[in-house]
């Protein structure tokens, strides 16, 4: 078996908002209880310069049912080729993960991916057992993000005893440390080789953090998703700590940072999968038989089409029905 290519659709696309929104910036100063809809377009098409065979291909590209505000309205994957048949398997928090499989392969193969949910304003972070702040699984390194002694020094310098506030410095560190360069790295650079040369995509800076997470004893997790505004798919971190606000059921709240541009992740950022590290969630991978070499080329489109208010003071059902049907559909 032959591995095909294996990389992150960096291709760039088109992200853009209608004027329910009015722009990117808009969804920052959105009320608590207020709406937005996403609808996330994807083509992913692999072209062979030679017969292949027995594919098996895993697509990362549908987001959990619910990931804390965010739920999941419907989602469609069309295989290009009429002979593939395609399971779904769920991962480790959530992940959905769909497995296509073709015995013979055709020279042009299309995946298309057609998704559409919502978030929620002020909306509940995602919640996880207790559990999580103790199990190795997020909190021991993988090969992708070992600290070498400059990771482990850093992460000493900078740990407090406030998880928050230790995440947040490692978050402004590593936007400090690690540039955004395209082209320099690769699905194999690890968080070590990333902060060595200075450089990096987003996947880097996310994994150089997760190092200093781990290594400080805080637990982590890779996120890969999308970023409205942006064209390439996004990634970030999302740090466990233990629950600390009324709302929450005794446990544990999934905090989102973005070294890439040093915040906080806010409505501008969609979900689509959770793992300790990329390779865990690459958005597209497979293997098939024979001598073909296949080229990845990837498209996507992110538009936030939707904006529906809380109920009003006095509304009838009637009242809102009709405000939100006057509303962008997507």
């Amino acid at each position: 078996m032959r591995p095909s290519v294996v990389a992150a659709p960096r291709a760039r696309g088109v992200s853009d908002l209608t004027s329910a929104v009015g722009g990117v910036d808009d969804l920052l100063g959105l009320s608590a209880g207020v709406r937005v809809a996403y609808r996330i377009t994807q083509r992913f098409r692999y072209r062979y310069d030679a017969p292949a065979s027995d594919l098996v291909h895993r697509l990362v590209v549908v987001p959990p049912r619910r990931h804390g505000d965010q739920a999941l309205l419907s989602e469609r994957l069309t295989v290009s080729a009429p002979g593939a048949s395609t399971t779904w398997v769920r991962g480790e928090g959530g992940t959905c993960i769909a497995k296509v499989r073709l015995d013979e392969v055709p020279s042009q193969l299309d995946l298309d991916v057609d998704v559409h949910l919502e978030r929620t304003s002020g909306g509940p972070l995602p919640w996880l057992r207790a559990t999580a702040l103790t199990g190795r699984r997020l909190l021991d390194p993988t090969p992708l993000t070992a600290p070498d002694a400059a990771l482990s020094a850093a992460a000493r310098a900078l740990a407090t005893d406030d998880p928050a506030a230790t995440a947040r410095r490692f978050c402004a560190w590593v936007h400090g440390h690690v540039r955004y360069a395209p082209g320099c790295t690769d699905v194999t650079t690890t968080a070590a080789q990333a902060l060595a040369g200075g450089a990096g995509v987003c996947q880097d800076q996310a994994h150089v953090m997760l190092a200093l997470c781990r290594a400080a004893g805080l637990p982590a997790r890779y996120v890969s998703g999308h970023l409205v505004g942006d064209g390439p798919s996004h990634a970030w971190v999302e740090v466990i700590m233990p629950t600390g606000a009324a709302e929450y059921e005794p446990g544990a709240v999934a905090v989102a940072y973005d070294p890439c541009h040093d915040r906080l992740a806010d409505l501008r950022y969609v979900t689509v999968a959770v793992g300790r590290d990329y390779a865990d969630v690459a958005p597209t991978s497979g293997v098939y038989s024979g001598p073909a070499r296949g080229v990845l080329q990837a498209d996507q489109r992110v538009v936030a089409a939707l904006v529906i208010a809380p109920s009003r003071p006095g509304e009838t059902r009637g009242d809102r029905a009709a405000r939100e049907a006057s509303a962008h559909s997507l």
